[in-house]
């Protein structure tokens, strides 16, 4: 036995600190990861590379990462737009 220590105060502290790291763990919140669903623009910039970058919420945003380094941006083959539910009772246009 220890000098100073009950013999179930070592459980007790475990079970203490345990329950603070699932209190911290709850806390936490995930974020969402950005994709290139999510941005309507891309980048192709103007190097040899020919790469691109898909992460531009407007047309002048693309333009101005490029200034200066060269490139041209278009429209976005991967975005989706956003999602809009047709509420009930509502008819979808229809295309003659």
């Amino acid at each position: 036995m220890r000098w100073g220590r009950a013999p179930g105060d070592t459980h007790a502290r475990n079970i203490a600190t345990s329950l603070i790291g699932l209190a911290v763990l709850a806390q936490t919140q995930t974020g969402a990861a950005q994709s290139a669903y999510d941005y309507p623009w891309c980048a192709i910039y103007g190097d040899m590379s020919g790469s691109q970058a898909c992460y531009y919420s407007s047309y002048q945003q693309c333009m101005d990462t490029l200034r200066g380094i060269g490139g041209t941006c278009i429209r976005s083959p991967y975005y989706r737009g956003a999602v809009r539910e047709v509420p009930r009772g509502e008819r979808r246009p229809r295309y003659d």
